[in-house]
């Protein structure tokens, strides 16, 4: 197994991802400038943008849950690759090729990347020999 793979389906990149797509959820109450200012440029409709902390905090909790149900981590982020491959077409139609646009991709890869390794299964987990510690 790859390095790559063997990071993609550590438990723990799953709950990093997690915290962030909770401050992402928090930015987006509101949303702060920053992020207003990248649905307006992809010309997003105001009025439903209330569901973006709700999508985001609904898959924070998915990607938490990564050690205890892989499963559900591994659907959510199938969920995030085809989010991202909205976000990423959403600037390509407007011609919004910069660094939203770049950083759209970047999640679409990571997310992807998670999709495909998944995390451990919860038995395999739990069968796996347990680490020594040298004295």
């Amino acid at each position: 197994m790859s390095a790559l793979t063997t990071l993609a389906r550590d438990p723990r990149v799953y709950q990093a991802a997690a915290a962030g797509q909770i401050a992402d959820a928090a930015a987006c109450i509101g949303p702060i400038p920053y992020i207003a200012r990248c649905l307006d440029s992809v010309e997003y409709p105001a009025e439903h943008r209330w569901i973006f902390p709700v999508v985001k905090t609904v898959s924070a909790l998915g990607l938490a849950a990564a050690p205890r149900y892989p499963g559900l981590a591994r659907l959510t982020a199938a969920g995030l690759t085809f989010y991202f491959v909205l976000a990423v077409g959403s600037h390509l139609r407007v011609r919004d090729i910069g660094v939203n646009c770049a950083a759209a991709t970047s999640m679409l890869a990571f997310y992807s990347t998670l999709t495909v390794a998944g995390p451990p299964d919860v038995e395999s987990a739990s069968t796996a020999p347990p680490q020594t510690r040298p004295a």
